[in-house]
């Protein structure tokens, strides 16, 4: 706690607020680049051999990678991650939320280097702040298909048993 006391004091200055509405935005506009231009998106996520061959540009655009193809789940999981993302930056302050995704950016590309041949996206960025959101607001209510309640805890609890398997 003291060395992440004294980072604060040092880094604060260069965290960047809000930072979930410009990965949202960034997210958003790759989604509407793509559109006219699918081909697009093969050439922004994260392939640790095309790295290792020049194309360095993968390891910051997989972040803005947009969620899916489809409008409507794009609109809420992008809705979904910026209420999230904005619920943690007001929980733990600016600069320990910008550390929290720097860190989750890092480890992702970490891992994706264990197995280079494979892609990643920021899948697992998003989704280790959908549980760190769960974790801090275990009784907050989301509303399937717009009628059924469920609380974000036994959405998490789903995720954990997922990534059991």
């Amino acid at each position: 706690m003291k060395l992440l006391n004294s980072l604060e004091r040092r880094f604060r200055p260069f965290a960047i607020p809000n930072l979930t509405l410009y990965l949202v935005m960034g997210q958003t506009l790759l989604y509407i680049l793509a559109i006219p231009r699918p081909d697009l998106l093969p050439q922004l996520w994260l392939e640790p051999a095309l790295v290792l061959q020049g194309q360095y540009w993968r390891l910051i655009t997989f972040i803005f990678f947009p969620p899916s193809s489809n409008i409507l789940f794009v609109f809420f999981v992008l809705y979904l991650f910026y209420l999230m993302g904005t619920a943690l930056e007001n929980s733990w302050g600016t600069f320990r939320y910008n550390l929290y995704v720097a860190i989750a950016c890092v480890m992702t590309v970490a891992a994706s280097f264990a197995v280079p041949n494979e892609i990643a996206t920021n899948v697992y960025i998003t989704t280790s702040i959908f549980l760190a959101f769960a974790h801090l607001y275990p009784e907050f209510t989301l509303y399937l298909f717009f009628i059924l309640p469920v609380k974000i805890k036994w959405l998490a609890l789903i995720v954990w048993i997922f990534y059991g398997i």
